[in-house]
């Protein structure tokens, strides 16, 4: 098989309501997760860690570095989909208008960023990180909303919130550099770690 981009949303994150969405952290559990998996044989082909610059994908891309002796190279414009315009939320009301923001991806809810917008803004990162790749794996560390719309893109499937990472963070879903192919979508980042992989094939879906 061929270099593979494997895309990891940060796990759980210390929640505060004070502080920017975007400068949260990642919580015990979430860097414990991180810990536990950074140094697992799947990554030992890593050349590349891209990480957001939010704190959270940060704390999680320097756990990964540490652990590979690889730099992470940061990519502002892979943010989470741009939520300032309400700030933090409620969770009940945060899954509401996330499940708007999924269902009506042209339409700009409560001022978020657009999901088509926030779905065009993270294939064009992804391909200008591809674009100068010269080999081995690339572990970009990322976002639950941005990284479903990506992978929606790249196995060609309408966004929607049924495609969604499972809850908790810390997923990873794998595509072949060489021609893009999706080779498994959303799991906890342990079954991978763990080499109990589910690959897509005929009438799966993701």
């Amino acid at each position: 098989m061929g270099a593979i981009l494997r895309y990891l949303s940060h796990p759980q994150v210390r929640i505060d309501p004070a502080v920017p969405v975007p400068e949260w952290g990642l919580s015990d559990l979430g860097r414990a997760r991180m810990e536990a998996v950074s140094a697992a044989p799947v990554w030992a082909r890593t050349s590349r860690i891209v990480s957001s610059a939010e704190t959270k994908a940060r704390e999680a891309a320097d756990i990964f570095a540490a652990a590979l002796g690889v730099a992470v190279e940061i990519r502002p414009a892979s943010h989470e989909n741009d939520r300032s315009a309400t700030g933090f939320l409620p969770p009940a009301e945060f899954e509401a208008v996330a499940d708007a923001f999924f269902a009506e991806p042209d339409k700009s809810i409560r001022g978020w960023e657009t999901a088509a917008d926030a779905q065009a803004r993270i294939v064009g990162e992804i391909e200008a990180v591809l674009a100068g790749h010269e080999g081995g794996d690339i572990v970009v560390v990322g976002h639950g909303a941005v990284g479903t719309l990506l992978m929606c893109h790249h196995a060609g499937l309408v966004i929607d919130r049924r495609h969604d990472q499972p809850a908790g963070g810390g997923n990873v879903f794998s595509l072949r550099i060489e021609d893009r192919a999706m080779l498994h979508g959303w799991q906890p980042v342990e079954a991978l770690a763990g080499g109990d992989m589910v690959t897509i094939g005929e009438n799966v879906t993701i």
